[in-house]
């Protein structure tokens, strides 16, 4: 069993999908740290003059775990994410099928950040039909930290393979702890295709949110998903 384990993000973009559709139980971080300028309340979408930030305004977040970290601004916020997308999307080709997805996500109230990157990301994958077991790490009780948790948390859930990025191993994973547990570790292995892309003037832009995919590709942006797999890397580091 693949298990796949990253902070539940903001609109996440198309490389963090992928990772999702390719693991069997994918675990939402919820319960690390917070990140600055990161992408657990940020993301890009595509404008006519190339990428523009989405960004999620919160509340005193330094220092907080994840899943502790309140949402501030009212409807505001969500109103100009929605006027966004219906900017820059609205002659795609599949913006009539997904816009309402997302007027009833920013129609709701949202005070936990962690509560609204779970609710896209449900309804994206379903969008997408990937039906990996998403689990909270606040719900399954493994503690400490780094690669020690992440192989308790592989442990947990009975995992033969752990599901990496691909620079991850290298700077980070103490690769000799999941050895020493059985446990295969494989890297993700992924480089954007090109697909269609609305403003086409500003060049083609890879790393955007998967709304991007969603709204030009529609069910066909789970293929590009998959021609992105990059053969020529080793399945395990």
């Amino acid at each position: 069993m693949i298990v796949g384990i990253h902070q539940p993000h903001y609109l996440p973009w198309l490389r963090y999908i992928d990772k999702v559709a390719r693991a069997d139980v994918f675990v939402l971080l919820d319960d690390a740290d917070y990140t600055k300028n990161g992408w657990q309340n940020r993301n890009k979408i595509k404008s006519a003059h190339g990428w523009m930030y989405l960004t999620v305004p919160v509340r005193d977040a330094f220092g907080k775990p994840i899943l502790q970290v309140q949402i501030e601004g009212g409807q505001r916020w969500r109103d100009k994410h929605l006027m966004a997308l219906r900017t820059n999307y609205a002659r795609a080709p599949f913006f009539g099928r997904y816009f309402a997805m997302f007027e009833a996500l920013y129609g709701r109230p949202w005070d936990s950040l962690v509560d609204l990157n779970i609710a896209i990301l449900h309804d994206v994958l379903a969008a997408f039909e990937i039906r990996t077991r998403i689990v909270r790490s606040s719900e399954l009780g493994v503690p400490g930290r780094r690669s020690e948790r992440l192989v308790d948390i592989c442990r947990r859930l009975g995992a033969t393979a752990y599901l990496t990025g691909d620079y991850a191993a290298g700077n980070h994973l103490d690769l000799t702890l999941f050895e020493a547990q059985g446990i295969e570790v494989r890297r993700q292995g992924w480089r954007c295709v090109p697909y269609g892309q609305q403003h086409a003037h500003a060049g083609f832009v890879g790393d955007l949110s998967i709304v991007d995919l969603l709204f030009n590709e529609g069910p066909a942006g789970r293929g590009v998903l998959e021609r992105s797999r990059v053969s020529a890397f080793p399945e395990a580091v």
